[in-house]
């Protein structure tokens, strides 16, 4: 009686046992979603695509992300916000409509801060670079990498800019930011704000001279067509940066979180070699057309570099260190 009854009782609980194991879910996916304005085949939504991709890899299936490109989801400011409260998990975005939530990355805007290009990504890739990454967490959001969108340069339908003097007086189009309009005065010029949609036709029928931007938009704008001198000044290098939503930031596991940190660096050096391609095919484009392109002369742009000197005093208030520190890079 006693066998019969252990036998019974193991019976019962391999049985349990069996249920117990049968109960376990597998691990639940995660479905994501990525605000990117920029059309499908631009380069900063190409490297949008293989963040997603390798995170999809790197997770075995877990965790999915869709990208929406074209500002599917809303523009630049509004996905900011909508990433701030959870509605939206990844985005990338400029660092210009990003400084109205974080005022120090004003600094990494400042005109004529570096030298070139290699001086850049010498501070953005390191210590500097990631403190500013992580200085987005008071605002529930979460830095991973940074983007290249090249330098921008003066252009204009009135004459070559060779120095200074060459820009006084032309009524200049520029972004609605206090920064780039004092940037703007200082040179000498009118600073007009207004939306990115009219300059092609204000160029045009002459309500501004000129405006200012990157090869690759003032290529695809075609504003190339009605303000053909361009000059390689690079005033500002404005990077991008690619953020997660604090909120969605915590619902990953460390290890996952690890993942995004690998998977966005990977991103980012996919986006900065497409862009690299993008602006040698946007230059000869431009070139082609015979257009009147320009450098600043000798010793000129110390001059335009000067002139800043009001805006540094304005904008880098308390921050006199780390613009050294970064200058110095």
């Amino acid at each position: 009686m006693k066998k019969t009854l252990a036998i019974a009782t193991s019976v019962i609980l391999a049985a349990g046992l069996a249920l117990t194991g049968c109960s376990k879910k597998a691990p639940e996916k995660m479905v994501l979603r990525y605000a990117e304005n920029q059309p499908q085949d631009y380069p900063t939504t190409k490297a949008a695509y293989e963040f997603a991709k390798l995170v999809e890899e790197k997770t075995g299936g877990r965790i999915h992300i869709d990208v929406y490109y074209g500002a599917q989801l809303g523009d630049e400011k509004s996905v900011i916000e909508q990433l701030q409260f959870g509605a939206i998990d990844l985005t990338r975005v400029s660092l210009s409509p990003l400084s109205e939530f974080e005022k120090s990355l004003n600094i990494l805007q400042l005109p004529y801060l570096y030298k070139d290009a290699a001086q850049m990504w010498r501070v953005l890739d390191g210590d500097i670079g990631e403190k500013f990454l992580n200085s987005m967490g008071k605002n529930n959001l979460i830095g991973l990498s940074w983007f290249d969108a090249g330098a921008r340069n003066f252009y204009n339908s009135v004459r070559p800019i060779t120095k200074l003097e060459d820009v006084k007086g032309l009524k200049i189009r520029v972004q609605e930011s206090q920064l780039m309009m004092g940037m703007v005065a200082a040179l000498g010029a009118n600073a007009t704000p207004m939306p990115y949609g009219e300059v092609y036709s204000s160029l045009q029928t002459g309500v501004i001279d000129g405006a200012e931007n990157n090869w690759p938009s003032y290529e695809s704008t075609s504003h190339y067509e009605v303000a053909k001198n361009f000059v390689l000044d690079e005033h500002t290098r404005v990077p991008e940066m690619q953020l997660v939503s604090k909120i969605t930031w915590e619902k990953l596991s460390p290890a996952d979180q690890k993942i995004f940190k690998e998977c966005a660096f990977e991103a980012a050096k996919i986006e900065r070699q497409l862009w690299a391609e993008k602006e040698a095919e946007s230059e000869a484009k431009v070139r082609a057309a015979g257009c009147q392109i320009t450098e600043l002369a000798a010793g000129e742009k110390e001059k335009f570099q000067a002139a800043m000197a009001p805006l540094y005093s304005k904008f880098g208030a308390g921050y006199e260190d780390l613009i050294k520190d970064i200058q110095s890079r």
